[in-house]
Formats: C-alpha cells, sequence, structure tokens
C-alpha cells in the first residue's frame, strides 16, 4: 500500500496506519475501534462497537471509552471514521489491505471469467498467506481472521483451477500447495492439487499426494478419504 497520496490501513501482519507515506502513531483503544470499524465494511451501531470492544464495564463507562477512543481518532491528523446520529463507519478516503484482499479473492471465486484481472492470478504470499492481527486475541479478532482465512483458502483453490485451465501447471500447482500448506486436512485443497497433477498427465505425482492424504487423515483424524476425492485417482493403480 505504497500511495503517498492516500490514508492507508494495514491489518494483515500487525495494525499500521500511515497518511501519505507517514506512519500515524494510535493508542491502542484507538486501533481497536479503526480495525473493528474497518472489518465491518459497512456502518456499524455504537452501541454494538460500544459492547464488543469494552465487554467488562458498565454500559455508561463502554460508551465514554468509545468517547475517548473517537476523540483520539480524531487527534490523528487524517479523517478515519465518520460518525453520524448512532452509527460509525469508515472514512471513504481510508485504503485497507484487507479491502483489497477479499476483493481479489472474491473475483477469483466468481465464475464468470471476465470478473479476474491479469494480477488476480499471481500468487503472493504476503497478501494471500498473512494473517490477520496476528498479535491480537480478541474475540472478534478471532472470528475476523478464520472469515479470511476461509475466503483466501477458496480463493487459491479457485486460482489453481484457473491457472490449470490456462495451462499454467507449475503456477497453479504452487496455488494448490498453498493451500494444503495452510490447512493440511482440507480435502478440497488436495483434491484440486490432484486434479492439476491429473491435468498435466503426472498420473504419479497425483497418486502419491492422494496417499499422503489418506495417512494424514488415518493419523490425524482415524477417517477414510471420502468417495469423491478417491474417485479422482480411481482409474489409476492404488
Amino acid at each position: 500500500m505504497s500511495n503517498h497520496s492516500e490514508v492507508c490501513l494495514e491489518l494483515l501482519r500487525g495494525f499500521a496506519l500511515s497518511h501519505r507515506g507517514r506512519r500515524v502513531a494510535l493508542p491502542i483503544s484507538a486501533q481497536r475501534l479503526l480495525a473493528f470499524v474497518a472489518l465491518q465494511q459497512r456502518s456499524v451501531l455504537r452501541a454494538k462497537v460500544a459492547s464488543t470492544l469494552w465487554q467488562d464495564g458498565t454500559e455508561e463507562r463502554c460508551f465514554a471509552n468509545l468517547r475517548s477512543a473517537l476523540w483520539r481518532l480524531r487527534r490523528a491528523g487524517c479523517r478515519l471514521v465518520d460518525a453520524a446520529g448512532g452509527e460509525l463507519r469508515l472514512s471513504p478516503d481510508l485504503v485497507v489491505d484487507v479491502h483489497r484482499v477479499e476483493a481479489r479473492a472474491r473475483r477469483l471465486i466468481d465464475r464468470a471469467p471476465e470478473t479476474v484481472v491479469a494480477d488476480d492470478l499471481r500468487l503472493d504470499s504476503d497478501e494471500l498467506g498473512a494473517d490477520l492481527l496476528p498479535d491480537w486475541y480478541d474475540d472478534w479478532v478471532l472470528v475476523e481472521r478464520e472469515r479470511l482465512n476461509q475466503l483466501r483458502l477458496h480463493a487459491l483453490e479457485a486460482m489453481a483451477q484457473r491457472l490449470a485451465a490456462f495451462g499454467r501447471f507449475a503456477e497453479a500447482a504452487e496455488a494448490a500447495v498453498a493451500a494444503v500448506r495452510s490447512e493440511p486436512l482440507r480435502e478440497t485443497a488436495h483434491r484440486v492439487l490432484i486434479g492439476v497433477h491429473l491435468a498435466e498427465g503426472n498420473r504419479h505425482r497425483a497418486l502419491s499426494q492422494y496417499r499422503e492424504y489418506c495417512r494424514l487423515m488415518r493419523a490425524e483424524l482415524n477417517l477414510d478419504p471420502s468417495p469423491e476425492i478417491a474417485q479422482l485417482v480411481a482409474h489409476l493403480t492404488l
């Protein structure tokens, strides 16, 4: 996020706010408020923000904490959160890395080929593999982290399938391996990787991948693979 004319918020790999290329320091209460509103991507009631971010105090105290955090955001020297009536909304001036990643993931998952641009098919481990606010452990952060992780896994699988369809098998395998590495017991990721190997004509690699998945399932969950993944290699010698 390098456009120096923008106000940029980074939530992947950790919290960072910059304005025209310079870092903006915020106290933790203001960071949490800004991150929460940014992840909603819509207007959110003040009452919901207060009760989510400050759960241990009285209602009066929660709203006092919210007012204090909003005041600190206004002192940052750039427009961050708009407050209207009983709602808060992220300023349209703010560019958020998570929003960019989500938009890219949704284009990849969308089955319409015209929605995908060339850069969408570029595997960027920093973008598609980075954790959301990795050192934060609030319940709302954990929920958003898992939601984003699942979205990106679907995007990696879709990317691998699109790349394989274009005959870009090395890149397709890399994307599928990234999905498998992120969640080793995820069957759909293994199915996509097996499909890439088969599409390229690498029957031995496809069979090896299937056997590795079987080993993992039995070792970790004491389960057999599903009929769907077994069917992919049913025509090979098992």
